[in-house]
């Protein structure tokens, strides 16, 4: 099982990267609220672990060209932030066969043959991502993440 800080680091990446690619190309103002949930700075002004982990996830798909932006708005959020070339082509980028088999619901995968428009959407990395994601599974959240920040150039 994976360390909670790692499978939070893949929620905030998923959420973040299916934000962006449904407002693409607009740029838009990514808030780490939307994204982590509520958060009530201390008495100093400080935010919670929580929230600093999910803006610091934001900063480095930032860092690794997943994204890009033109100014942070405190520690809150970044603003106008747009999905790079890379991350779009990914995200949009059929995933291979096993993982389409492995992460899909199963009316996903009918049982007669689809359509070839709609089976390419059903097999693109983003259609992974959003369908782990309304799964609240965490162990297939971190899987799709993997494999659409890491598959093969």
């Amino acid at each position: 099982m994976a360390d909670i800080h790692v499978e939070e680091f893949y929620k905030d990446a998923a959420i973040a990267l299916v934000q962006l690619y449904g407002a693409f190309p607009r740029r838009v103002n990514l808030f780490v609220e939307d994204i982590a949930g509520p958060d009530e700075p201390d008495e100093f002004g400080l935010h919670s672990k929580r929230h600093m982990a999910c803006f610091g996830t934001l900063l480095w798909l930032a860092e690794e060209g997943f994204l890009r932006y033109v100014d942070t708005i405190r520690q809150e959020a970044l603003d106008q932030a747009v999905l790079t070339q890379e991350a779009f082509v990914r995200l949009s980028s059929p995933a291979p066969d096993a993982l389409v088999q492995e992460l899909s619901h199963p009316e996903d995968l009918a049982v007669e043959p689809l359509p070839p428009s709609l089976r390419e959407d059903l097999s693109s990395h983003v259609h992974l991502v959003r369908t782990a994601l309304k799964s609240r599974h965490s162990l297939r959240i971190g899987h799709a993440v993997r494999a659409t920040l890491f598959a093969s150039k």
